[in-house]
């Protein structure tokens, strides 16, 4: 009687759907054991690699020319008309607190204003709550993104920062830059200027047809479905004008992505 191959019951058919011996399946096995150790391996060295780089604000160059890299490359894709998709009001709901940096502190409504620079630091303005609500008033039905991986449709509105602009500040409309900061300077973003000007960027003073609470960002904050959350910095206090990036934003300075497009 011919001899027959010992085969395993429970082996895997290979491409052909013939089934495995024992022996090849071992084989097969030790292989992919084998090359993901490799990967492994040569992700552990990789990641040393990285970490052993010169530092390019406050993270591996390798890594900031990354993030410059994708800046690159969303600044040549962005256009002023395109739209970030919207929804029906039935479809957004209030919005989960994430963030406290920079309103940890109790706001005294009745004192705050909104204080205007320009590049080099002097005034140009002062603004209270009742001059943003007396500008013409949007709703915005946007997705809200955040960099931990979760998203929000949520609806903002407030006058947009175009209609600010013009109100009050046409002349600095060709700046290229605008940086924002919370009443404190503890918590700072920058971003372009094309991005203010974009007509879904609301300075927002209402969550779900409702004034802000504090924890949301009272009474002001920034809105724009073109950023990521980090961007969308609560409880305004001044807003500059600069031909130059600003060089303080609060999680650039921590490794993050400065543009921080969508």
């Amino acid at each position: 009687m011919n001899d027959a191959p010992n085969l395993n019951p429970h082996a895997a058919a290979d491409s052909t759907g013939r089934t495995l011996t024992e022996a090849e399946f071992k084989a097969r096995s030790r292989r992919s054991f084998l090359t993901g150790l490799g990967g492994v391996a040569a992700a552990g060295l990789g990641w040393r690699w990285v970490q052993g780089r010169p530092e390019a604000d406050n993270i591996p160059d390798v890594l900031r020319s990354a993030h410059e890299l994708n800046e690159e490359i969303w600044r040549g894709l962005f256009r002023d008309g395109a739209m970030a998709p919207t929804f029906d009001f039935n479809e957004s709901s209030m919005m989960r607190v994430n963030g406290r940096h920079g309103i940890r502190e109790e706001l005294d409504m009745d004192t705050w204003q909104l204080v205007v620079l320009d590049d080099d630091g002097s005034a140009l303005g002062v603004h209270t709550l009742e001059d943003l609500r007396g500008l013409p008033q949007e709703e915005t039905i946007v997705e809200h993104k955040c960099v931990e991986g979760w998203s929000h449709v949520v609806t903002w509105g407030g006058p947009t920062f175009a209609s600010f602009v013009n109100a009050w500040y046409p002349e600095q409309a060709n700046r290229a830059f605008v940086g924002l900061s919370t009443p404190d300077r503890e918590y700072n973003v920058g971003l372009e200027m094309p991005a203010m000007l974009h007509a879904q960027t609301l300075l927002a003073l209402d969550l779900q047809r409702a004034p802000l609470t504090e924890e949301h960002g009272a009474p002001v904050r920034l809105s724009t479905p073109l950023k990521y959350g980090i961007k969308q910095i609560k409880r305004i206090g001044t807003i500059q004008f600069s031909d130059t990036q600003p060089e303080n934003d609060y999680w650039t300075v921590r490794g993050y992505d400065w543009y921080a497009a969508l």
